[in-house]
């Protein structure tokens, strides 16, 4: 087993499953300030394209695109990050990378979320998970079925 496997064997993960296309879910995972945060700085679309979250505020971090694959993946490496909740390491988010896997389901579509690198026994992790918690399990999961019932309407 790899440090890979093992770190992704440890790491956060969260899944949730929308009547949505691969494509819609796609979209709305990139756009970051429509279900992460309003304090949004830069593009998060396209390899290597790079932003910034709460540039002012107590929860810093920087990402870049690393790995895009149109309708099946996205994942983000965290270049900085000083979150303000974290007394000891404010640079344990740095070079974690997020991972969203897009796939097919029925006539569902999965999302698979992996913050790889945030594990159990760090500082953040307890707050972390609960934040994560809400933003995919909550908000980016609302926004999509949101968009769902709109579409029905």
């Amino acid at each position: 087993m790899t440090t890979t496997d093992i770190l992704k064997d440890h790491s956060y993960s969260a899944t949730i499953e929308v009547a949505l296309s691969p494509q819609e879910v796609f979209a709305n995972i990139n756009d970051v300030s429509k279900w992460w945060t309003k304090d949004f700085e830069g593009q998060s679309t396209n390899l290597n394209d790079e932003f910034i979250i709460c540039p002012d505020c107590g929860h810093y971090s920087k990402h870049k695109l690393v790995e895009v694959i149109p309708d099946k993946k996205v994942v983000w490496l965290v270049t900085d990050s000083k979150p303000d909740w974290v007394e000891n390491d404010k640079y344990e988010w740095t070079n974690t990378k997020m991972i969203f896997e897009i796939s097919p389901k029925g006539d569902m579509t999965e999302l698979k979320f992996t913050h790889e690198g945030l594990v159990p026994g760090q500082e953040c992790y307890t707050n972390c998970v609960e934040g994560w918690d809400m933003f995919i399990k909550g908000s980016l999961y609302n926004i999509m079925t949101e968009s769902v019932v709109k579409s029905n309407i």
